[in-house]
């Protein structure tokens, strides 16, 4: 096992119970089996941009977030640091400016670089989220938008992730929807879950 994913494990260890993380809100407006659309509600993320390959990249862009999360950050009251809660899933996506959208597609565009972000609580505003510290974290408002998902256990390999991609792209086609950004890896679970309980979801943006 590589020092990194070690590391995501012990940072991840700290964290509560899975039960009290709280999920960005959405309306389910279609479903087909592993497959959904969903109406996502306005959020904001916490985000960075990180290089390798996927699994070397989740780690290390995990560790810059939780970073921020668990208190390298000043107070929106300028009080020093404040832990925010944590949330789920950890997402991340292809940080390319160009990937075609009419074949399968992978989270490992040329350069391997890849946007992780974590979705900050609801009650939060840009105004009274404590400012990073750290300058390769940003903070982002993303309005209502609508998401195409396919969900599945197991592993979320580099393999794995290519083919739900593109099982979701072609269900997308199927049904008439236009993808509008790069796929999203969401991953809900710490990495000690059993494979055949893990939440993952490949998720595309729909126009």
């Amino acid at each position: 096992m590589r020092l990194a994913t070690l590391a995501l494990a012990a940072t991840l260890a700290a964290l509560p119970s899975l039960a009290a993380i709280e999920e960005p809100a959405f309306e389910a407006v279609k479903k087909s089996g592993d497959f959904e659309v969903r109406l996502y509600a306005p959020m904001i993320v916490a985000e960075t941009v990180v290089e390798g390959s996927l699994a070397d990249a989740s780690g290390d862009g995990f560790r810059v977030i939780a970073g921020y999360i668990f208190g390298n950050n000043i107070s929106s009251k300028g009080t020093g640091g404040e832990k925010v809660a944590m949330t789920a899933p950890v997402t991340m996506e292809a940080a390319s400016e160009k990937i075609a959208m009419t074949a399968p597609v992978t989270l490992e565009p040329a350069g391997e670089r890849f946007r992780m972000h974590f979705v900050m609580p609801a009650q939060y505003t840009m105004q009274t989220l404590p400012r990073p510290r750290d300058g390769r974290v940003t903070l982002r408002e993303i309005p209502a938008h609508r998401m195409a998902v396919i969900r599945f256990s197991g592993f979320a390999g580099e393999g794995r992730v290519r083919e739900k991609t593109g099982e979701l792209l072609a269900w997308m086609k199927a049904e008439g929807l236009d993808p509008a950004g790069a796929p999203q890896l969401a991953r809900y679970d710490p990495p000690w879950t059993l494979p055949f309980l893990r939440r993952n979801e490949v998720m595309v943006p729909v126009s």
